[in-house]
């Protein structure tokens, strides 16, 4: 296996600027394994493709405010720090640009236009993590909402105009860097059909991290080294699938975090109540324990997320069907169209 078994040209005119209104009229591709045949259709319609008794699993966390902006506290210099975990008490696993000289003791005033009576914080560099992650304090984490803004990925130019757009309807937990965006094109008229049909719905949650932003660097996927990222799944919402699975209805799971998280969570075919992190890398030869179908977007070449989809419907059927997209004018990655993968 090589990283470039999952690289692919997208023109950029088909990566989404801005998302779909609304939600639900964006467009679905349906992926069919069993026949390996593919239907077009609008996301609205998949209800069409879902069964009484399925169960729909949602990652229902909340994306936080977590661009940050400021400047040297001895210079002139604009720094941005983008949050993606909290480690202790106003303590944060951090990314930082320009960090080539962020080092350690490099302190940081954090300002934003929003913040009411020109309220600030100072962030200072404790140390250094791999890959360029600074370990930062903040003087005031209470203010960091305020401060900050919702990050959109770096292949986004257009200003989002509503930052709620990108977040789910259901989205609940705060704590993710990066939306789970195969959500995105749920409208609350689609979850009452979706009761309606007596399909249900579980909701488990995954804070979306740092592997959203960073690309596969090595040849050799298997030497990626994966980021974890924090997961719970109530012994409630565990009972609810496992009794699913147990009677023989399907488990689709809306979102690859949504994935990570449930199949990390199953030991013996069985899912258990779970808190704590996630490290599941997805990998082709990878064999699926608990997931019967997936929606989800279109992803980036090279990405861990490409290399999950491959792994539950083939490399080669998932290159197909992009290969579709991109001719037939789909639209990708965060804003983009969705698939249904049976």
């Amino acid at each position: 296996m090589n990283i470039n078994d999952f690289d692919y040209h997208l023109p950029t005119r088909l990566i989404a600027q801005t998302p779909v209104e609304p939600r639900s009229q964006s467009r679905l591709m349906v992926l069919h394994r069993d026949s390996m045949s593919i239907e077009h259709h609008n996301f609205h319609e998949i209800p069409n493709y879902l069964h009484e008794g399925d169960t729909l699993v949602f990652n229902n966390s909340r994306v936080i405010p977590a661009r940050l902006s400021g400047q040297k506290s001895d210079s002139t210099t604009k720094i941005e720090i983008l949050l993606l975990r909290r480690l202790d008490i106003g303590i944060w696993e951090t990314l930082v640009h320009p960090g080539k000289k962020m080092t350690i003791g490099t302190k940081v005033n954090i300002t934003s236009k929003r913040a009411s009576n020109g309220k600030g914080c100072l962030a200072e560099v404790l140390e250094y993590g791999e890959n360029g992650i600074r370990i930062i304090r903040f003087s005031n984490e209470s203010l960091l909402e305020e401060l900050g803004e919702v990050p959109l990925p770096p292949y986004i130019h257009t200003p989002l105009a509503e930052p709620e757009r990108y977040q789910t309807v259901y989205a609940k937990i705060k704590g993710s860097v990066a939306a789970p965006t195969a959500g995105l094109h749920f409208v609350p008229e689609l979850l009452h059909d979706l009761r309606k049909k007596e399909i249900q719905s579980a909701f488990i949650t995954l804070h979306i991290g740092l592997d959203t932003f960073r690309p596969v660097r090595v040849e050799d996927p298997h030497q990626h080294p994966i980021h974890k990222e924090y997961g719970e799944i109530s012994s409630e919402t565990a009972a609810l699938l496992n009794n699913a699975k147990k009677e023989g209805r399907r488990i689709i799971a809306v979102g690859t975090s949504t994935i990570r998280l449930i199949e990390a969570a199953t030991k013996d075919g069985i899912i258990q109540p779970f808190g704590g992190w996630v490290s599941l890398f997805i990998l082709p030869g990878y064999r699926f324990s608990i997931t019967d179908a997936i929606i989800t977007n279109f992803h980036l070449p090279k990405s861990t997320l490409l290399m999950l989809v491959s792994a539950f419907a083939s490399r080669d059927f998932i290159f197909q069907a992009y290969e579709q997209a991109k001719n037939l004018g789909y639209h990708f990655y965060s804003f983009g169209d969705a698939m249904l993968i049976l």
